[in-house]
């Protein structure tokens, strides 16, 4: 059966109403449009839909605007939010000129990507495993002007809910300052909330792992099952997407912002990867860990080239607030077998099949479809160049006793990634995966945040220094 009758099929079986096309623009933000199944005819299906490319942000200039939305009837599903019958398709963007990929598509990126490991010959698959994290709140306001500056977050966990005498009582059950990890309800005060969302997902093809409170108060984390780089991508926008609208349908609000709240642990995104070829795991071998040394020369080349992977895997200024130390954030770069203060982790595992890698540096707020090809890129930059990663870091290194201060470290803000992107970037290049014009539209993008930031007052300078 073909792809085509395959989703001609999906939509009898679902009597749907709508078909519902999402695309990720430079940032990772999931855009859609809607149209109906009548509508939707197989030239539709096979050749695409136009729309305007021109109000994406860092895409088309209004002169070029036209592009096609070309629908990959490889990742279909239902929408479990709609309120008609909608299937959610992921899309490539393509020129409509050439018909080729647009070369600032992230995901048309990610299928290059895969095209170059297959051309590489050094594997055919790649699979990644990440675990995002994220805050749910009761609620959330923010300004920013000339004369005002501030934000509040409002959550029954935080420990400033101790402080407040309600009518009704303060129930007194909240988790700690660093101390919310796995506790029971009604510590935990949203395990119903997080089922919910684990339900929403199965129903969009997730198979769910597990489900947790994380160690800071409000934060949280859903687990599922690895797969191939391209599909997990996808998962992940839809992961995004469920934990938002659940949230928001009992009237809260989640957030994947990397350090939302002062003084606790912040939400990172530990990204498991390894590279396969022919059905076979190539990452396990009689190394250290039981690594194969194809595996040590991947290792090799992300700690190489992990400055320039800031760029993409923590690509906001909020990200350098969590990548500091004290937080049990890994900003050391390091490897080791079990140790959570490296950079990259080695898991324990039962067999072949379960070797890998753990990056721990990267965010929830990464494309994910860039992020996880650049890590790739440099990964396989290592094993090209046999990188070796030096010798293992079985010690603490969140030890403060432990003299770390000549030891390379990630990037210490979005401005240096982005400085190292510029100067480091030609691995990912290679197979023209990244092209100069994507890099340079990208940086532009995010050289634009860092204006932003750097150049508005912060209300916590008025703390120290209004009255200097």
């Amino acid at each position: 059966m073909s792809l085509l009758e395959e989703f001609k099929q999906f939509v009898d079986q679902h009597n749907a109403k709508f078909v519902d096309l999402r695309f990720t623009d430079i940032r990772g933000t999931w855009h859609h449009i809607s149209l109906p199944v009548s509508s939707m005819g197989e030239k539709c299906l096979s050749k695409g839909v136009y729309f305007d490319g021109s109000s994406i942000e860092g895409w088309r200039l209004v002169h070029e605007s036209d592009m096609v939305l070309r629908p990959d009837l490889s990742d279909v599903c239902i929408d479990p939010f709609a309120a008609q019958p909608t299937i959610v398709i992921s899309c490539d963007v393509h020129d409509p000129i050439s018909d080729e990929p647009y070369e600032r598509d992230p995901r048309s990126i990610a299928k290059k990507g895969l095209a170059y490991l297959r051309q590489s010959g050094i594997g055919d698959e790649a699979y990644f495993g990440p675990e995002a994290e994220f805050f749910v709140f009761d609620g959330v306001s923010f300004n920013v002007s000339g004369e005002s500056s501030y934000y509040q977050i409002k959550s029954d966990e935080l420990p400033e809910a101790g402080k407040v005498s309600a009518e009704e009582g303060n129930h007194g059950h909240r988790p700690k300052p660093k101390g919310g990890y796995f506790p029971c309800s009604p510590i935990d005060s949203i395990a119903d909330m997080r089922s919910e969302m684990c339900s929403y997902m199965e129903r969009m093809g997730f198979e769910i792992e597990k489900h947790h409170h994380e160690v800071a108060p409000a934060q949280h984390e859903i687990g599922f099952k690895f797969a191939a780089l391209l599909q997990v991508a996808d998962f992940l926008q839809r992961y995004k997407y469920v934990v938002k609208n659940v949230a928001h349908s009992y009237g809260k609000t989640a957030t994947f912002m990397p350090k939302p709240i002062y003084g606790d642990n912040g939400t990172g995104m530990h990204v498991h990867q390894s590279i396969w070829r022919d059905g076979s795991p190539l990452f396990a071998g009689d190394g250290y860990a039981g690594l194969s040394q194809t595996a040590l020369y991947y290792i090799g080349g992300i700690l190489k080239h992990a400055k320039t992977l800031n760029a993409f895997t923590n690509p906001t200024t909020n990200s350098y607030k969590r990548l500091v130390p004290g937080y049990e954030a890994p900003v050391i770069l390091a490897y080791s077998a079990r140790n959570r203060s490296a950079a990259c982790r080695i898991p324990m595992g039962e067999s072949a099949a379960e070797k890998r890698v753990e990056v721990r540096f990267p965010d929830p707020l990464a494309n994910p479809y860039l992020a996880f090809t650049a890590m790739m890129m440099a990964g396989l930059d290592g094993i090209r160049h046999e990188i070796h990663p030096g010798d293992a870091t079985d010690r603490n290194l969140f030890d403060q006793t432990i003299n770390v201060k000549n030891m390379p470290t990630v990037s210490r803000s979005l401005h240096q990634s982005l400085e190292a992107l510029e100067i480091d970037h030609a691995f990912l290049l290679e197979g023209g995966v990244f092209t100069p014009d994507f890099l340079q539209a990208y940086m532009q993008l995010l050289w634009e945040d860092v204006f932003a930031f750097e150049h508005a007052p912060h209300p916590i300078e008025y703390q120290m220094y209004y009255a200097g």
